[in-house]
């Protein structure tokens, strides 16, 4: 006689008893110092790409050339976009795992 969809159900939810531990593997400290390290990269990146955009967008305006204007303004906010994500990788990251954690 097959199962009840209730009983399917239950035997779904099994709770495998994992839970992310700090320090379980070996090289845990340097992969952290690696992605340190990507990070400010891109946020060093950033700050050029934004100082180039800049530039673009002032040659843009000052010489009349309404394509080069634009996109230094996308330029522009791609590059304060993309500092935003990097700046806030660590906070958006523990915040859904928090949010995560808490599905039962």
């Amino acid at each position: 006689m097959p199962l009840p969809l209730a009983d399917r159900v239950i035997q779904l939810a099994f709770d495998p008893g994992i839970t992310p531990a700090g320090g379980g593997l070996p090289g845990l400290a340097v992969l952290k110092n690696v992605v340190n390290s990507i990070n400010m990269f891109g946020i060093i990146a950033v700050v050029g790409a934004l100082a180039v955009s800049f530039g673009v967008w002032a040659w843009g305006h000052h010489t009349g050339g309404h394509q080069a204007e634009a996109n230094g303004k996308k330029g522009a906010v791609v590059a304060a976009g993309a500092a935003l994500g990097l700046g806030a990788a660590n906070g958006i990251v523990a915040f859904f795992s928090a949010l995560g954690s808490q599905v039962r």
